[in-house]
């Protein structure tokens, strides 16, 4: 272990020395990490579980050609870390910054420590390390913790067996809080019952192909190391939320404008512009919805939405890029591509206009990108649904953007679903309101849509059709109204 490194600036941290130490929150209910970087083909929508207790997928392998397009270390403009200048009675948002860019910079220079077990041919790569930078209150200084975790991934799922893990650094305990990946791998750690605050993670991000030639030198030769900071409660700031808040709507704005000044057409509205087929509000929506686990919303719900807002108010573009599912959908929106023929793929072509980054790595990552490209999704999906649903949304686009984002989550199928659900609600396309305030008296289940009668405007549960779904559409009307109001 090296030795710990003492941060200079100390006084800036008299700030934090009040603030109680807790434990990594959870972005993710179920976490199955695949090796591979691409499915072979986009499996049919599933029915599923009765509760929403885990989303099935769970982190994938983050492509290397993500991992090489890492960006520099952020420091602040015209701070040096060793000569800060630290003012009195900063504010918390700003402390956390300069200990998670300092983190970062004194990560870069950490070496991770690769184990081979085995000789000749039957050697192997015994697991995958991960570097932590832990900050100490008491002694106002660094440490590095190394935990090695298993290679190949593990499936775990919360609440289950114990995410096998080792610590390779003495004197310093650890738990695992969460996920397994690139994205949201997160330990608590603990010395001499102090608790540390995490405030940087350095993961090893390999080739694929190499590892199915089990070439393993290779694997570790080649080998992307990332320094990225999963969510965790040391570092959520209401000025990161409402940081995160603007920045997505500030990028979707971007997005919308973009296609404007491109003058790309609508495939669902003849005659109009691509630029007014989704409000800000509802692409802005994606990106925190696609980043919110069913069973965390359930449980926290708007704090499960802060959490998100967090992370992008914190690392802004970067937030999610490393973000890969178990059926390799990729970056803050999850676009898949299957090959090269995939969703990303088909946007790409049916969206000339848009000009596009054809290339699905780089482009599934990029937020600004991205949102563009999901805003083609909508298009395209608007144009298949039936012409009373489409007229509708173009009337009432906010609430009726149940029915787009119902299709983004699992294709036209949960859109016909939806509809025929609707019909047997008795809820009428020209009825559906906003979300309100529950009825005092008799509470409505949820997940639920809003419908106005003589009575006003009330709840009306979601009938069981596609579990998974039903809290997609749930959390949509949720995050909108936040976004919104």
């Amino acid at each position: 272990m090296k030795a710990p490194v003492t941060r200079r600036a100390v006084p800036a941290l008299l700030v934090l020395a009040a603030l109680a130490c807790t434990a990594c929150g959870t972005t993710r209910g179920a976490i199955d990490e695949a090796e591979p970087v691409f499915v072979e083909e986009e499996s049919a929508p599933q029915q599923a579980p009765e509760a929403p207790l885990a989303n099935a997928g769970g982190e994938g392998e983050v492509p290397l050609v993500v991992a090489e397009s890492e960006h520099p270390a952020d420091v602040s403009p015209g701070k040096e870390l060793d000569e800060v200048v630290v003012e009195a009675q900063r504010e918390r948002h700003e402390v956390i910054l300069d200990l998670v860019s300092e983190a970062k910079s004194i990560l870069r220079d950490v070496e991770l420590e690769y184990v081979f077990t085995g000789k000749g041919r039957k050697e192997v790569l015994r697991g995958r390390p991960v570097a932590f930078a832990l900050w100490s209150e008491t002694q106002k200084e660094w440490s590095i913790a190394r935990i090695e975790i298993p290679r190949p991934p593990v499936k775990w799922k919360p609440g289950r067996k114990p995410f096998p893990f080792s610590v390779r650094t003495p004197g310093v305990e650890a738990r695992h809080v969460k996920g397994t990946g690139a994205e949201r791998l997160m330990f608590a750690f603990s010395r001499d019952g102090e608790q540390l605050k995490v405030y940087g993670r350095k993961f090893p991000v390999f080739d694929s192909a190499l590892i199915a030639k089990k070439k393993w030198r290779a694997v570790v030769a080649t080998a992307r190391p990332i320094v990225y900071l999963p969510f965790n409660e040391d570092t959520l700031d209401p000025q990161f939320v409402s940081g995160g808040t603007e920045f997505l709507l500030s990028t979707a704005r971007k997005a919308i404008e973009d296609l404007r000044l491109a003058k790309a057409p609508a495939a669902a509205f003849p005659g109009e512009l691509l630029a007014d087929v989704v409000p800000a509000e509802v692409l802005a929506t994606l990106a925190v919805i696609e980043q919110t686990d069913d069973a965390d919303f359930v449980k926290k719900k708007a704090g499960a939405f802060n959490e998100v807002l967090s992370q992008y108010g914190l690392k802004r573009e970067e937030a999610y890029r490393y973000s890969v599912s178990s059926a390799a959908a990729l970056g803050p929106m999850q676009f898949t591509n299957k090959r090269g023929n995939g969703t990303y793929a088909l946007v790409v072509r049916r969206c000339p206009a848009a000009k596009l980054d054809p290339n699905f790595e780089r482009g599934a990552t990029n937020l600004l990108n991205a949102m563009k490209a999901a805003i083609c999704l909508f298009d395209i999906e608007l144009s298949q649904m039936r012409p009373e649903i489409r007229d509708a949304y173009h009337d009432n686009r906010e609430v009726l953007g149940i029915f787009p984002v119902a299709a983004y989550n699992g294709g036209p199928r949960n859109v016909a679903k939806l509809y025929g659900v609707m019909k047997r609600m008795g809820v009428k396309l020209e009825d559906l309101r906003p979300p309100g305030e529950q009825p005092q008296g008799v509470q409505v289940t949820c997940p639920c849509l809003w419908k106005e009668d003589d009575t006003g405007i009330g709840p009306v549960a979601i009938p069981k059709y596609n579990n998974e779904n039903r809290w997609y559409i749930e959390k949509y009307q949720s995050i909108l109204s936040v976004l919104t109001g």
